[in-house]
């Protein structure tokens, strides 16, 4: 059997972290919770005598400040952090760019479940490297400012085996299925295998620089090179890939194109 983690749950309603305590006593056997606290001052006393791997940290966006500034005054942190939030439209962007555990009120169980077992699979990594928490903390901490703009974020976190990388957005050519992963293409030549689906990365970059083009197939606009309708429809990119183009996403793919001259 796994680790168990221990969590702290930090929320200001004293109904929601009992809530949230009894569902995680009763679904998760990964995590015990071993306090709660009622706001950042007694959340930072509870962090240092504690020291729990996972904390449950409610915050109200965009008016959470009191939340990431909890986040800035630790030092040297080395636990986990799951976001509990209300507000999914403005945020899930912002957690999904950053790599973060997140989970919307009010809690469903098998968001509570997927973002345990994430919990229990990133703790190995952290366990193998002492400097994955500086950039696992690096991408918390960029997610106010990644709320506040709802374009395509610049940079992404992305996890694998062995850590974390993080990327800047621009030098993404093209996105591909793979089975339920996806495979991103970098301008400099390299690849990177992603865990998340093709479907998650389309609602992370949006549209505005990036376009779904076939059923497998997301490419970074500014990355076209060429467009060839000689048997069939392709989009020819920066690094000579030549992708497809599905005859329901070619209106769209047209104007899209018409739009940037």
């Amino acid at each position: 059997m796994s680790q168990v983690l221990s969590a702290l749950i930090v929320d200001d309603e004293y109904h929601a972290r009992e809530n949230l305590q009894m569902l995680i006593g009763e679904f998760c056997p990964e995590l015990k919770v071993v306090g709660q606290a009622d706001g950042p001052k007694q959340a930072r006393m509870l962090i240092e005598e504690l020291k729990p791997d996972v904390l449950f940290l409610d915050i109200r966006m965009p008016s959470g400040a009191e939340g990431f500034d909890l986040i800035e005054s630790i030092e040297n942190p080395n636990f986990q952090v799951v976001f509990v939030t209300a507000f999914k439209d403005y945020a899930i962007r912002a957690f999904q760019a950053n790599a973060v555990h997140y989970i919307l009120k009010p809690i469903d169980i098998d968001d509570l479940l997927s973002a345990t077992k994430k919990l229990s699979e990133y703790q190995s990594y952290f366990a193998q490297d002492d400097g994955a928490f500086q950039t696992y903390f690096e991408g918390l901490r960029r997610v106010p400012d990644t709320a506040k703009n709802q374009r395509a974020p610049e940079r992404i976190t992305l996890f694998h085996s062995k850590g974390f990388r993080i990327v800047e957005s621009k030098n993404i050519i093209s996105l591909e299925a793979s089975g339920n992963c996806t495979l991103l293409h970098f301008k400099d030549g390299d690849r990177y295998l992603d865990t998340k689906t093709l479907k998650s990365f389309e609602e992370l970059l949006g549209e505005d620089a990036f376009l779904r083009i076939h059923k497998s197939h997301i490419i970074q606009l500014q990355h076209l090179v060429a467009y060839d309708n000689q048997d069939g429809a392709f989009a020819e990119m920066s690094d000579g890939s030549r992708l497809p183009i599905a005859r329901a996403r070619l209106p769209i793919f047209l104007k899209k194109v018409k739009s940037m001259h």
